[in-house]
């Protein structure tokens, strides 16, 4: 039986979350306990806001050295991509150096905005990861951040001003930079695979 938990780090998307899995027709529980994160076949790391808050935030809840021991599925959500990498230059913060690299702001041109928010494609390098199965190439996300992490163990990009990783995996960890709970269909196809994924 697939038991899902979603960390609570006190970010504003975890409402969002929760429902995104309900929509699916699965159950989880939202916590902040050791022993729960551990027992649960599937884990998911939101995040929004700043990378030295949230880890703060962790920290404080003693959670730091339990997400870096788990063996189960992990999916990341935008900030929560973020931490899995060892530093953030949003702060000089470090992070869980689960992924290596650093999270650098993005650099774009002047008739870009930043935060880079709004819907845009993905690049696909490994159409082949559990998380792209059934997964549209012209399909369109939903994404708001000024930091991103480098493309090197990227399965997906997208683009403001330079490429960045759009979704990650290493080991057991995957993550997402946009957020698929609200990604209409294509966030939900994405949040399914990852939940039916045996790694």
């Amino acid at each position: 039986m697939v038991s899902i938990v979603v960390i609570d780090t006190g970010g504003a998307n975890l409402a969002s979350v929760v429902h995104a899995i309900h929509r699916l027709g699965a159950e989880c529980s939202l916590t902040s306990r050791a022993e729960r994160i551990r027992s649960g076949s599937r884990v998911i790391l939101p995040g929004v806001g700043s990378a030295g808050a949230a880890m703060a935030a962790l920290r404080e809840a003693g959670l730091v050295e339990v997400i870096r021991s788990l063996t189960q599925p992990v999916l990341g959500i935008c900030l929560g991509l973020q931490l899995l990498y060892e530093r953030s230059d949003e702060g000089g913060t470090e992070c869980l150096d689960l992924i290596p690299g650093t999270v650098r702001k993005l650099q774009v041109p002047d008739q870009l905005r930043l935060p880079h928010m709004g819907w845009s494609q993905l690049d696909w390098r490994r159409a082949d990861d559990p998380l792209a199965r059934g997964v549209d190439a012209d399909d369109w996300y939903y994404f708001v951040h000024s930091f991103a992490a480098p493309t090197e163990h990227a399965i997906a990009t997208g683009k403001h001003g330079r490429p960045f990783a759009a979704i990650v995996r290493k080991d057991n960890f995957a993550a997402c930079q946009f957020h698929p709970e609200k990604s209409a269909g294509a966030g939900a196809r994405i949040l399914a695979n990852f939940l039916e994924s045996q790694s």
